[in-house]
């Protein structure tokens, strides 16, 4: 059902100096931030040759990466997002089967104007998993 990894997510408490750090540091393309108002954070991509790393950097006090950060203060690996050709058929798929869409279980419009739905940690060992429609 997943397809290739599409990104793995970091929260980090400063978004200019982690996108400096792969910029900079480790030589890596990296995008301009983009707000995205509907998940409550900012985002920066960087481009690596087989996938991304998503920086998120919570937009407002209700965004979930504020309430990880306070959990984690310097950061850290959020979620893992893979692609899937259908997420409706996939999203009936995994529930069939028992695992949790968090929300309301209907897709949003991710980061890359796709739609995405988000799985349960406790579902997957621990891990909150974004599936993106490919």
């Amino acid at each position: 059902m997943i397809g290739r990894l599409n990104h793995v997510a970091i929260a980090v408490p400063d978004l200019k100096a982690a996108a400096a750090l792969y910029r900079d540091t480790l030589g890596a393309r990296v995008s301009a931030p983009q707000p995205l108002a509907e998940h409550g954070v900012t985002t920066v991509f960087v481009d690596l040759a087989n996938t991304r790393i998503e920086l998120l950097h919570p937009l407002g006090a209700q965004s979930p990466i504020s309430r990880f950060l306070e959990r984690h203060p310097t950061g850290g690996v959020h979620h893992v997002c893979y692609e899937v050709e259908d997420i409706l058929a996939a999203r009936d798929q995994l529930t069939a089967q028992g695992a949790r869409v968090l929300g309301d279980g209907e897709p949003r419009t991710g980061a890359h104007g796709k739609p995405v739905l988000f799985l349960h940690p406790a579902d997957f060992c621990g891990t909150l998993v974004e599936l993106e429609q490919a």
